[in-house]
């Protein structure tokens, strides 16, 4: 597997982080959501090579193949992480697409270096703009369901991240589409990632605030989101974000749950294929 080098700054170690790099072309380079890994994309590689795009998927810090430190699970030092990837793979005119969490890094990334390398964005199923309930985000998740969250992280985590992966899919809805094998599939990837890495940044997507990052993203952007998502629900994020985006193409997807990369792999793949074409 191959591997790129980052740093751990706060220990100054180094961190590894194992990527998947397919086709030639375009670079698009694939964020994976929380709590999964970059395994999360295999219909999507297949169709962006296909359609003649390389392709570059890798695992966050913390989980799938990837180094797991003890910190530094905050969204500057996975925007780093995805620059330390982009420059020792010397890529240019990347497309950044991110799902959920992943969405963060895009945004962050694009904070702190611009469209520096980058032509375009990808946001899907993204917690975007803000996920807390705040004063002037009433419709965000209260505080204290997001404590119960990392109280149940600590407490018992595989069995949270067993019912987590059921709504992840909307399964009782979706089970024509959603396999049993599929659910331990994505259960042992979850499972098995680090106890600490996932807390760490389901503190992170938990408590950012983007709003103020939006009017940094300059490039082109796709925004796609499923209009039945029960994790990330559509009206308090990309509903949001599609208004403030200021170069954006929106796509709902009609009953699309959170996973709606596996659920409706076709309609996802036609419009991001759509949208990296032209």
């Amino acid at each position: 597997m191959p591997f790129i080098e980052t740093e751990d700054i706060q220990k100054g170690e180094n961190v590894y982080l194992n990527y998947q790099d397919c086709g030639e072309g375009q670079p698009v380079i694939l964020i994976h959501g929380w709590p999964l890994s970059h395994r999360m994309w295999e219909h999507q590689i297949q169709a962006i090579v296909d359609a003649g795009f390389r392709c570059i998927a890798y695992d966050r810090r913390g989980f799938g193949d990837s180094d797991r430190p003890w910190s530094n699970y905050d969204y500057n030092s996975l925007a780093l992480d995805l620059r330390a990837l982009i420059e020792q793979l010397d890529l240019r005119h990347c497309v950044l697409v991110g799902f959920s969490m992943g969405g963060g890094e895009v945004v962050r990334y694009l904070s702190m270096f611009g469209d520096d390398r980058i032509d375009k964005a990808v946001l899907i199923s993204s917690i975007i703009p803000i996920v807390k309930q705040t004063d002037d985000n009433p419709d965000g998740v209260p505080e204290e369901k997001l404590n119960e969250i990392m109280e149940a992280l600590k407490t018992k985590r595989v069995t949270f991240l067993a019912e987590f992966g059921k709504m992840f899919y909307n399964h009782s809805e979706q089970k024509d589409k959603v396999s049993e094998q599929q659910l331990q599939y994505d259960w042992a990837i979850a499972s098995s990632a680090s106890p600490r890495g996932t807390i760490e940044t389901a503190k992170a997507w938990a408590n950012t605030d983007f709003r103020q990052e939006l009017r940094n993203v300059r490039v082109p952007t796709l925004i796609v989101h499923g209009d039945a998502d029960q994790i990330v629900p559509i009206e308090t994020s990309s509903e949001k974000s599609s208004k403030e985006i200021r170069d954006n193409k929106y796509v709902v997807i009609k009953d699309g749950p959170h996973g709606l990369f596996l659920t409706h792999k076709e309609e996802l793949n036609k419009a991001l294929l759509d949208f990296l074409r032209h």
